[in-house]
């Protein structure tokens, strides 16, 4: 399974997972059979608020599941439209939430957590 995990810093299965999937500099996208990761660029960083186009964001590599700590409503819709699992992460590292997702102990994302809106600093207020 690939797994996309947004994040602000480009340090690979080290990279701290960040809380909101629009706003995150990077993916670090894992193949969890085989542990190769790789990171792309957010394609749809600078998005209105609601607008996030998740698929785009993800520079168009596939992937069966995302892991992060909020993500919007339509963010939300538009990867489980595209067959694409959303886990809500704990704080920590990518290789740290890749154990538990492997482990199945990570809650999958429903409409009603899913973010109400940014902060004044662009953060997530969910």
């Amino acid at each position: 399974m690939k797994i996309a995990f947004p994040s602000q810093e480009d340090l690979g299965l080290e990279s701290p997972v960040f809380e909101h999937f629009g706003s995150a500099r990077y993916f670090v996208i894992v193949d969890s059979a085989t542990g190769a990761a790789e990171t792309v660029e957010n394609k749809d960083l600078h998005h209105l608020h609601g607008s996030c186009q998740p698929l785009q964001a993800l520079g168009g590599k596939p992937v069966d599941a995302v892991v992060v700590g909020g993500i919007g409503r339509g963010a939300l819709m538009k990867l489980g439209n595209a067959g694409i699992a959303t886990y809500r992460a704990v704080e920590g590292t990518v290789s740290e939430n890749l154990a538990l997702i492997k482990e199945d102990k990570l809650p999958r994302f429903s409409v009603d957590h899913t973010c109400a809106g940014h902060g004044k600093n662009g953060e997530c207020s969910h």
